[in-house]
């Protein structure tokens, strides 16, 4: 069963500078939104990308195209992540900085610092590698917060058996990372993949087509499909459009992601083994394909060998590092955070002359708006977890349903909501407080999903033991999600909330100021805010409005979901 432990904890260190950690990232980071400022000034003042075909034969380049960002954003997203988490849940100094970094980048809104990383990007780099750049990097940013922050989580709540065990046998931090944490990870880290791939494709219609003032930036693709679609209201275009991205989901679900949930099933945590084992065709195929199995014993098997040997003999212990530093070492560091002091002193006060030039009335626009937006973001989280945890627990508790369900669940979280938002203000605007009721359901259309997937992958992640102990002891319905379910689904619930409020702030770009067919809906809000101040480059206002939405995030953050999450930490361990 899932322990319930009354812990009680000392302040530490840790939590007592974490809001001085606060501050300095927020600071760096305005740094790095005015250096972006300060060369998107110097960009082309007229920039037009090429234009968008909107012929059916058209959508397999297209399609092809967006499937290879997607795939460089999400590999950059792991070679992101699994450092980054790594030590953030070993390393208790770095955890110090690390984990209120990640609390700003899950809340920086993607659409209103896009427009800065294209503008700095294309006045150093060719158009074209830039603007790839900046929609690789835009996907990156939808994808690798959540996929980090499950990461993080699977570390910090792995059972203290399997710990005491690795401690007692003297792994090696390669051998320990292979046979216990990436292995209990397994199942959340795939169902995050899943909701990181939603992710990219709903922000893929932003990444490959955007306009700031003058300036009209275009890739082709998929979204840019869709986009130019939506704009001229080719209701024909959007549906084959979305038909190709249907098509392409179906068959990554097939291909690669029901594969890889039946392979990751063999990693939970549990003495029997469970009823109805997720299944794959084409793992099956793989398996029984003899041509995989000699690439496997010729050439899988031994450059594996070769990799554990290397890695085992010189991977360095993250649980050490920045402990035993010599002299030298330590003088290069302090020297760096001098050198970094003084960039974050003289950034700072640029930003800051920056800031002056906004109006006291903007700044009092900004604090109405944040609290509009805030509104919203209840409102959305509050629906989502209404419905996301009854369904999660039954895909994730019955393999069979799964099987049916999963797919569905795939292709309804990664149809762009951009695409149908359009539909969806039509259908809406005529209403009483039409525009507002929109935007809270775009809002929680980009919510919703970070939810239902970390609630599918607590569910599933449940031993199948304590299962049928609440069986054997004869529970009720209440007492067994009471005492079983929702504990064990508490951690996974937290983490899917820190990034569903940071999918909902971002949305709110998109939900509160829309443009269909030459007519302007708007609502008022920070998101709202952020979209006319892109809209006309008012890049003071831009940057007080990006770093006031970062502000608020971090501060719900740090007061709400981090409190909340050392809780989970602490008392709904499965142990």
């Amino acid at each position: 069963m899932p322990q319930t432990r009354h812990v009680f904890r000392v302040a530490s260190p840790m939590r007592r500078t974490a809001m001085w950690a606060d501050a300095v990232v927020v600071v760096g980071l305005a740094v790095l939104l005015y250096a972006g400022v300060r060369l998107a000034l110097g960009a082309p003042p007229a920039i037009r990308g090429p234009e968008i075909s909107l012929a059916p034969t058209a959508l397999p380049w297209y399609a092809g195209l967006s499937l290879l960002r997607m795939l460089a954003a999400f590999m950059l997203s792991l070679l992101f992540t699994l450092p980054y988490g790594y030590l953030a849940a070993r390393n208790r100094r770095a955890e110090h900085v690390l984990l209120p970094l990640l609390d700003v980048l899950q809340s920086v809104p993607i659409l209103s610092f896009l427009p800065v990383v294209l503008l700095s990007l294309t006045a150093i780099l060719p158009e074209r590698l830039a603007v790839e750049l900046a929609a690789i990097v835009l996907i990156f940013t939808s994808q690798a917060w959540n996929l980090t922050f499950a990461w993080y989580q699977a570390l910090t709540t792995i059972p203290l058996e399997l710990r005491e065990a690795s401690a007692a046998f003297r792994f090696q931090p390669w051998l320990r990372l292979t046979t216990i944490e990436l292995p209990f990870a397994a199942l959340s880290l795939v169902w995050n993949s899943v909701m990181s791939w939603a992710g990219g494709w709903f922000f893929l219609m932003a990444a490959e087509i955007f306009s700031v003032g003058r300036r009209n930036f275009r890739l082709p693709g998929l979204g840019a499909y869709l986009q130019a679609a939506a704009s001229q209201g080719d209701a024909g275009a959007i549906l084959r459009g979305v038909g190709a991205l249907v098509l392409v989901i179906v068959l990554l679900d097939q291909l690669v992601w029901r594969p890889l949930l039946a392979w990751a099933d063999r990693f939970k945590l549990e003495m029997v083994e469970g009823e109805g084992t997720p299944t794959s065709w084409f793992l099956t195929a793989l398996r029984d394909a003899r041509v995989v199995a000699w690439a496997g014993r010729a050439v899988g098997g031994p450059a594996l060998g070769l990799l554990d040997a290397w890695l085992l003999a010189r991977m360095p212990s993250p649980t050490h590092l920045g402990e035993n530093t010599g002299y030298a070492a330590r003088w290069g560091i302090h020297a760096l955070s001098v050198s970094g002091a003084l960039v974050l002193a003289y950034g700072g006060l640029r930003a800051a002359a920056l800031l002056i030039a906004v109006p006291l009335a903007a700044w009092a626009d900004i604090a109405t708006g944040l609290l509009l937006t805030l509104g919203r973001v209840v409102v959305a989280l509050a629906l989502a977890v209404a419905w996301t945890v009854p369904l999660g627990v039954a895909i994730g508790s019955s393999p069979r349903l799964a099987a049916w369900v999963q797919p569905l669940v795939q292709i309804a979280a990664s149809v762009p909501a951009t695409a149908l938002f359009p539909i969806l203000l039509l259908g809406v605007a005529r209403l009483p407080g039409g525009v507002n009721l929109a935007a809270v359901l775009l809002m929680l259309m980009g919510t919703q999903w970070y939810l239902l997937f970390n609630v599918i992958a607590g569910a599933a992640a449940i031993p199948q033991d304590l299962k049928l102990t609440t069986a054997l002891l004869r529970l009720s319905r209440w007492d067994r999600w009471r005492t079983l379910i929702l504990p064990a689904l508490f951690p996974f619930l937290v983490t899917g909330a820190i990034t569903a409020g940071g999918g909902a702030w971002n949305a709110s770009i998109i939900a509160e100021h829309a443009e269909f067919g030459g007519q302007v809906l708007s609502t008022p809000g920070i998101g709202s805010l952020i979209a006319e101040a892109t809209a006309a480059g008012d890049y003071p206002l831009l940057l007080a409005a990006t770093l006031a939405m970062i502000v608020a995030v971090v501060l719900l953050n740090r007061l709400v979901w981090r409190r909340i999450y050392r809780y989970a930490e602490d008392r709904c361990r499965l142990e």
